[in-house]
């Protein structure tokens, strides 16, 4: 290679931007969302539409029981597994689909109240949508993690973030997101106010969830740790304009912080669960992830 060239080939390697890890398709005709109503804040604000005819109707064939077969794929079976990790707050049973030796990046659900360990390994329930994010995990290099946990106060925190040092433990260089349903989610703002798992911890998914004012000036705030908001405008348990009105808080208190909010408009509060696009919101996670 010339000195010029060579130089300039240097000097791109040098300022241009390290790839990060990037999830491959999978189904994503089947799961895209069916459209958009509305977009603000540079995308980071979308309103998507949602009908539960087509939504849950027509993609189920016993509604909100067992989706169609083409959503689904067994292959993450042959790597699932039930463990038990010890923590220093007790024993936690855990699901695990992937690698679990060194993945790239690993993904942890939190059931909210009355679920367990089991809901998001279901397969066939949400639209396949954990089925969905299994393969994900899977078919990339990644690590599926849904735990049991005693609840959803100090305890219950301390057991997850036991969890996420185990496995990060092993695997220091993964990426780990948590995503959370419902009341799941005040184990998640637990966690970004605990500096030890903040560390841990590269974003959040807040699903059908409530809000924490104390997340402002947490360590992973500060840490800038990406958090999406999935909240169906009819959502009966958690107040919709609250949510909202904390992800303006939230954009309005660091400039550029990454954040994004997709509301699923006529959804209800299971709705981010079964329709957000886990691809989507993890691919962005991964751009943009301390």
């Amino acid at each position: 290679m010339k000195p010029i060239l060579f130089a300039a080939f240097a000097l791109l390697c040098l300022t241009a931007p390290v790839s990060a890890v990037q999830l491959d398709p999978y189904k994503d005709d089947l799961f895209a969302y069916p459209g958009l109503l509305k977009s603000a804040d540079g995308g980071d604000y979308v309103v998507v539409d949602y009908n539960e005819l087509r939504d849950i109707n027509g993609r189920d064939t016993v509604p909100e029981r067992r989706v169609k077969p083409n959503y689904v794929s067994l292959q993450p079976k042959r790597s699932q597994k039930d463990l038990v990790v010890t923590t220093d707050s007790g024993s936690v049973k855990v699901m695990a689909v992937g690698n679990l030796d060194s993945p790239a990046i690993i993904t942890i659900y939190l059931h909210g109240q009355g679920g367990n360990r089991q809901q998001g390994m279901n397969d066939f329930t949400f639209g396949g949508n954990f089925n969905r994010l299994k393969n994900l995990m899977e078919r990339n290099n990644g690590l599926y993690l849904t735990p049991d946990f005693t609840d959803f106060g100090e305890k219950g925190a301390a057991q997850v973030a036991g969890l996420i040092a185990h496995f990060k433990a092993q695997s220091p260089q993964a990426k780990l997101f948590v995503a959370c349903g419902s009341m799941g989610g005040m184990l998640c703002w637990r966690l970004a106010n605990d500096p030890k798992a903040a560390k841990d911890i590269s974003g959040l998914l807040i699903l059908g969830s409530l809000w924490d004012d104390h997340f402002i000036g947490s360590a992973s705030f500060k840490r800038r740790i990406p958090v999406f908001f999935g909240h169906g405008s009819r959502d009966p348990v958690f107040a919709i304009d609250k949510q909202e009105a904390f992800y303006q808080q939230i954009r309005a208190s660091a400039k550029g912080y990454p954040v994004r909010f997709t509301r699923f408009e006529s959804g209800n509060h299971g709705t981010p669960i079964r329709m957000t696009d886990w691809r989507g919101a993890l691919n962005w996670m991964l751009s943009v992830a301390p």
